[in-house]
């Protein structure tokens, strides 16, 4: 019973105060878990998406470079995603994927991909069944950045709003990357958490 009181503290479920007890937080907070590429690719049970801006063919040149392209095209889809019951979801997440272009001719004409879409699926999952070789690492980056005024809109902030940066280049089995994620993340609305194991 004492351990399980630990995890809910440790996750911020309930608050302890000394002499008085312990209280359940109403945050309205979500709450993830990771710990492998499955933890990622299941978002879309308990998340939807709803897509801002549909999958796109642009230059950009930096999102070509981390992809590891020969040339500066890249296609894009920008969405958010809520969390909550259905029609009263609260958005914690505005998110940028960029594909390379022989990986985004698999899904581009996926209805779940085009501007006002909603759904629960997640990009990675729409594309795996696709690739040649299964996803097998996503490197992640983790930053604080301002909002600007697309991602402000997207979560319902203030422009220049303190935003949790997460940066994830997925590759597969043969290190070819795959999908390069931008997210830009409501401190208020989400907590990030890994669990970290010791190795052997």
């Amino acid at each position: 019973m004492r351990r399980a009181f630990q995890d809910l503290v440790a996750e911020g479920v309930v608050y302890r105060v000394p002499g008085r007890g312990t209280y359940a937080r109403e945050t309205g907070r979500y709450l993830r878990q990771l710990g492998s590429i499955e933890d990622l690719m299941s978002l879309s049970q308990d998340t939807t998406m709803e897509v801002l801006r549909g999958l796109t063919r642009r230059v950009d040149i930096q999102a070509a470079s981390r992809l590891r392209l020969d040339d500066d095209v890249v296609h894009t889809v920008v969405f958010r995603r809520l969390h909550g019951p259905p029609g009263q979801g609260v958005p914690f997440v505005s998110t940028t994927v960029h594909l390379p272009p022989s990986i985004a001719r698999h899904i581009a004409g996926d209805n779940a991909l085009q501007t006002g879409a909603v759904s629960t699926h997640t990009v990675i999952g729409l594309l795996e069944p696709h690739l040649d070789a299964p996803i097998a690492q996503a490197a992640q980056s983790i930053t604080v950045a301002p909002a600007d005024e697309a991602v402000a809109g997207a979560v319902g902030c203030a422009e220049g709003h303190p935003m949790l940066r997460v940066d994830r280049l997925y590759s597969d089995d043969a290190d070819r990357p795959v999908e390069l994620s931008v997210s830009h993340f409501l401190p208020e609305q989400y907590t990030y958490r890994v669990t970290l194991r010791r190795s052997g």
